[in-house]
């Protein structure tokens, strides 16, 4: 296994460090994000809340950590759907081609005419809050970019003299993508999965921020950064919390995109 840079080392080490982070609030803390307290509103920082409280009293701890958790979610279920279908489509239209190729190329470019983000917009507007219609709206722009990558390099390999040879010798095509085509583009489709789970995480809070996304009182990135916006003279504090949790998480995915598997 090749060596890990040292900014691959550091985006790993916060996604950790993000992970632990959910498992001590749930544990040692167990805080309900939803709670309100409207006596202890904007409280700083204590053994108790050690974020504090927001404008409503509620645990900023328990929200972050709620939050947290739902990006992460929502990052891990749209890199497995959307890398699923953009390397079975891709393999599918750079093996057969012809029409294949051609009905899925249509398919793509039609996708491509609307910008993603207003695709998800359009989607999270038909139905208001629901997780499971973000998660579909944001697969529907992620796998767009492994079917590409993918078909390019299955049509310049299935000419190739060992999957050739592969196919005279009676080997299915299970086989020859296990053994030709997948060692060949594994690393393009693990680096995609990185800079796709960082769009995901920015995507959930940009529809958030404009209150597209999760409904209130779910704790979300965006909704959380949207809602405490008009009190940032009184706790600046506060609003950095959710903004820096973002800017963490896609640094972080963006750090370890260069990391080679073998």
């Amino acid at each position: 296994m090749n060596k890990l840079a040292l900014s691959q080392r550091f985006g790993l080490a916060i996604i950790v460090s993000v992970i632990i982070f959910i498992l001590l609030e749930v544990l040692l803390w167990g805080g309900d994000p939803a709670l309100q307290n409207l006596d202890a509103v904007f409280s700083v920082p204590s053994l108790a809340e050690p974020l504090g409280t927001d404008q409503f009293g509620r645990s900023n701890l328990a929200r972050l950590s709620s939050a947290l958790q739902t990006s992460l979610l929502m990052a891990l279920f749209c890199v497995v759907t959307s890398a699923s279908l953009g390397v079975l489509l891709g393999v599918l239209a750079g093996w057969y081609q012809g029409w294949v190729d051609s009905a899925l190329s249509f398919v793509v470019n039609v996708l491509l005419a609307l910008p993603g983000l207003i695709l998800v917009l359009l989607l999270g507007a038909l139905v208001p809050g629901s997780f499971f219609i973000l998660y579909v709206a944001i697969s529907m722009v992620l796998w767009v970019e492994y079917f590409r990558v993918i078909r390019a390099r299955t049509m310049a390999l299935v000419n190739t003299p060992e999957i050739e040879a592969a196919q005279l010798y009676g080997f299915g095509r299970w086989y020859i993508f296990r053994n030709h085509l997948w060692p060949s583009f594994r690393k393009d489709v693990f680096t995609l999965a990185c800079f796709g789970a960082g769009n995901s995480v920015l995507a959930l809070a940009s529809i958030g921020f404009v209150y597209v996304g999760l409904k209130p009182p779910h704790a979300e990135l965006g909704l959380m950064m949207v809602e405490l916006f008009p009190y940032y003279s009184d706790a600046a504090w506060v609003l950095l919390q959710p903004l820096f949790a973002v800017v963490l998480l896609v640094l972080s995915f963006h750090l370890i995109a260069g990391v080679e598997r073998v």
